[in-house]
């Protein structure tokens, strides 16, 4: 399930980089620590999204000029989103870098109805190639989108995770073969033409310690069974994504019409 929390920005113009999702990530741990929740607070199976709001670009990145700005939160474990958003609301007034922020109240997305073939968007950069320590150059080896290798690095970091949650059974596992994505071959040749890239290398941190990776930003078709959709679309596809990498939505999904009221709110807050 996807929720949406929504804050009040409490200092217009204040500007977060263009990839922030290490500052989200470092938030968000350090609410799981803060919640003293052994068990949550290492917890992989989770994904977020950029912040979103009313921006302007300038050299320093991204300045924000909406009264409200949301983050969307995403797991298949509805009680891990109820405990970290609890968290998350026991803070007045949250600092992300250069931006206050106060919790408001919540959404919840409606669940899409997905099958066998899905077309998808990447809201944040996905991860083929997981980083193997400190000053490692395989991580941010680039491989063409339309190509085996691609498709396999992330049925490879797919299944590894589906795995790892031990919900699915070794006949169910198995019955999951089928496993292809497939590039907006069109989105690649305009992305060239134009001189803009789709891929670019990000930073990752953890215990303090920087890594380097390869993020992909793009389209594509996904050819995989139901519940390897599902699993995607609620806890993203390739690496670090615990870390804000490889949130996926829909294409051509209206983000209007999903959503309705979830029950983490502050009704008393004027906006």
């Amino acid at each position: 399930m996807r929720i949406r929390i929504v804050f009040k920005l409490e200092n217009k113009g204040a500007f977060l980089p263009f990839h922030h999702q290490h500052i989200l990530a470092q938030f968000l741990k350090g609410a799981l620590v803060k919640g003293g929740r052994k068990d949550y607070i290492d917890y992989p199976d989770y994904n977020f999204s950029g912040l979103k709001g009313q921006t302007k670009i300038s050299r320093n990145g991204l300045h924000y000029y909406s009264n409200l700005v949301t983050l969307v939160l995403s797991s298949a474990d509805q009680l891990f989103l109820d405990y970290l958003l609890d968290q998350v609301f026991s803070f007045e007034q949250i600092e992300l870098s250069n931006l206050k922020v106060s919790p408001l109240y919540t959404e919840m997305e409606k669940n899409p109805v997905l099958d066998e073939v899905s077309k998808f968007l990447c809201i944040s950069p996905l991860v083929p190639i997981r980083s193997n320590g400190f000053h490692d150059e395989n991580g941010k080896r680039f491989v063409f989108p339309d190509t085996d290798e691609f498709s396999d690095l992330l049925y490879d970091s797919t299944f590894r995770r589906m795995e790892s949650t031990g919900l699915y059974t070794d006949e169910q596992m198995a019955s999951f073969s089928k496993f292809q994505i497939v590039p907006d071959s069109d989105y690649l040749m305009r992305i060239q033409e134009r001189g803009k890239k789709f891929a670019r290398i990000y930073s990752v941190y953890d215990n303090d310690v920087k890594y380097e990776v390869r993020g992909y930003t793009l389209p594509f078709k996904l050819y995989a069974a139901k519940e390897v959709q599902e699993f995607i679309f609620n806890s993203g596809l390739g690496d670090y994504t615990f870390k804000g990498f490889g949130m996926l939505d829909l294409a051509n999904a209206n983000p209007i019409e999903r959503t309705e009221k979830y029950h983490f709110s502050r009704e008393a807050v004027t906006v």
